[in-house]
């Protein structure tokens, strides 16, 4: 009887990925976006950086890692760094800061400007334009809205504010016939937001850990919710301090419901429900970072 092959088990990995690769992996993206990757995350780095590696024709991810720290290609770089950012948002999601902001709004004196410092694929800025124009029931509110990330990828799908019909199917019928265009033909499943209201935001590349930020103060609201969860405290207390002059004296800095950023800077104080507004101690008008 003739012995046949093994069959090469489903989970043996194509490239070699040792202790130290990962560790190396850490220590860049660390450096590079002031992500503190946990251990947990091995596997997972494996997957998206072995994408990388198949791309660029390697056989190694000591190669691969030489090269990057190297500093020699640049859009690698930009690739790494995108290949570890997550990104999971929806329109309205932690909905309950939408009315506070609605609120807020209603009482400000002359226009308003909201800083989205980690757009996503769009959905958040989006989510806040749809609400400036409810307040003001408008498509053309005083509401300025400047969206950033650190992932180039996802901000070109925001930019082009085109999705696939799932993504607002918990919206309400309403909100969707008025700020979206369904797809037809070859377009039939997606919808597009309406040109007046991918008006109201601007997309930028913006990496928080960067000596200088490519946006202007002061904000009437910034949002930065889900990121702090990503850094370590020294790296959440550099980027709140920064925060603080770039917030109008009553302005509002939101928050995802896991984040507590008391323990990271007492420039603010807790409002309620995610929401934070300066300690009287720092309120003063606000200058560009």
């Amino acid at each position: 009887m003739t012995a046949q092959p093994k069959r090469q088990a489903d989970n043996v990995k194509v490239f070699e990925f040792t202790a130290r690769d990962f560790a190396r992996v850490r220590a860049l993206i660390y450096r590079q976006a002031g992500i503190a990757l946990a251990e947990s995350k091995q596997e997972m780095v494996y997957s998206r950086l072995a994408r990388r590696l198949r791309a660029k024709g390697l056989n190694s991810f000591s190669e691969y890692l030489d090269r990057l720290e190297a500093g020699c290609d640049g859009e690698e770089w930009e690739a790494f760094t995108n290949a570890l950012t997550t990104n999971l948002t929806a329109f309205f999601r932690e909905e309950h800061h939408f009315p506070i902001l609605a609120e807020h709004l209603r009482k400000l004196k002359g226009p308003a400007s909201i800083w989205c410092s980690a757009s996503s694929t769009g959905e958040e800025p989006y989510s806040l334009a749809m609400t400036a124009c409810e307040v003001y029931d408008s498509f053309t509110p005083p509401v300025t809205i400047v969206a950033t990330d650190i992932d180039t990828n996802v901000l070109a799908t925001a930019a082009a504010g085109v999705y696939p019909e799932e993504r607002v199917s918990k919206l309400a019928r309403d909100r969707v016939k008025r700020f979206f265009q369904r797809g037809v033909g070859e377009r039939a499943g997606f919808v597009r937001v309406r040109p007046e209201l991918r008006q109201l935001v601007t997309f930028k590349p913006l990496n928080l850990l960067a000596s200088t930020w490519p946006i202007n103060g002061p904000f009437d609201a910034i949002f930065c919710r889900n990121v702090m969860i990503y850094f370590d405290k020294p790296t959440q207390s550099k980027i709140l301090t920064r925060f603080v002059p770039l917030m109008k004296p009553d302005g509002l800095l939101f928050a995802g419901h896991s984040e507590n950023f008391l323990y990271a800077c007492d420039a603010f104080k807790l409002r309620g429900k995610t929401v934070y507004e300066l300690d009287p101690r720092h309120r003063r008008t606000g200058t560009p970072a």
